[in-house]
């Protein structure tokens, strides 16, 4: 007989997913305090503050020896970047012409190939495989190689998606990259060498989901901010379930082609594969959309796939990352390699 869960267990299990609600049930009340324009400062205090926080507490933790030996795994980054820049792009074409059959807004088509051009997020893949005892050093390595990459493969992509391409601004988003991913890693990394400190004394997990949250909450406080979009009510609906339906699809098709390779990827690995291949960038779509499709009318229509992509990849991986673990667990259990 399969035993009962009480609400206290399950909010315990599952306390990332309801303190993600909680954070955009507080952005919705609070918009403008966490806004860019807000007293929180997020331009700096998101940027230089959390996201460097998370990297600085992720190059602590991580043993330096399986650096190295994730580095060697070339079978696992080819996976990971081919899915990302080459496989979601002709897979959403192809989903993207299903439901133009429905009548469905041609501008929100557009915005739904545009966020399959996009490289991967450098935090919510990371923290969300952490959380999920996930290889968090192979997220780490796949989303920074993947935020470099989309440098060139993004404008090649959208270029031959769409026909249009920009430039996106190399300096600054390698600059970016360096200052509030790299360093910190290296630093974290360097403290735990050098340096004698507590860290299983230090609950690093917790601190660095906490930052996640910050992260979130700023997010969402900009997104309910946005102007209005001059699209339907229809359309905003029918785009929220296409992008919940789209993304539903491929961490399913990423979770069971990785599972294909039998031998080749360890559940571990699996973990990181779901999260990296599947989620899209913010930080780095909104400047692209604006470069590209400045000064058109239907920008906010094109931007709307994005907006709810972002959010929605958080949720369903705050709802994904306590079953993953038990799936974890139960390969431990099962005496699986790990």
């Amino acid at each position: 007989m399969r035993q009962r869960i009480t609400p206290g267990e399950f909010l315990r299990k599952n306390w990332l997913l309801s303190a993600i609600l909680g954070c955009i049930f507080l952005a919705g009340l609070f918009p403008d305090f966490g806004s860019k324009h807000g007293p929180l400062k997020t331009e700096y205090s998101v940027k230089y503050g959390a996201v460097s926080l998370m990297f600085l507490i992720s190059g602590f933790s991580l043993k330096t020896d399986s650096i190295l030996r994730t580095f060697q795994h070339y079978r696992l980054h080819l996976f990971i970047q081919v899915f990302t820049f080459v496989f979601i792009p002709i897979f959403t074409q192809c989903f993207v012409k299903i439901l133009a059959l429905f009548g469905i807004n041609g501008w929100v088509l557009k915005g739904l190939i545009t966020v399959a051009c996009m490289p991967p997020p450098v935090s919510s893949a990371v923290i969300l495989t952490r959380a999920a005892q996930g290889n968090e050093t192979a997220a780490i390595f796949n989303s920074l190689v993947g935020s470099f990459l989309g440098i060139i493969l993004t404008p090649l992509s959208l270029l031959l998606n769409l026909g249009s391409t920009t430039i996106v601004p190399l300096f600054s988003t390698v600059t970016q990259l360096t200052t509030t991913v790299l360093l910190p890693l290296v630093l974290g990394q360097a403290i735990k060498v050098y340096t004698q400190l507590p860290g299983q004394r230090i609950p690093l997990n917790t601190i660095s989901q906490c930052a996640l949250l910050f992260v979130i909450y700023t997010t969402f406080c900009d997104t309910f901010l946005v102007p209005e979009t001059g699209l339907s009510a229809l359309d905003v609906i029918i785009t929220i379930f296409s992008v919940l339906l789209l993304q539903m699809i491929l961490i399913i098709l990423s979770f069971k082609l990785a599972n294909w390779f039998k031998g080749m990827f360890s559940p571990a690995e699996v973990i990181a594969i779901v999260f990296c291949s599947t989620h899209k960038s913010l930080t780095l779509g909104i400047p692209i959309l604006r470069i590209m499709f400045h000064g058109y009318s239907h920008l906010s229509q094109i931007s709307l796939p994005l907006l709810v992509y972002h959010p929605t990849q958080i949720i369903l991986g705050g709802l994904l990352a306590p079953q993953l673990k038990d799936w974890l667990h139960s390969h431990r259990a099962r005496k699986l390699p790990v």
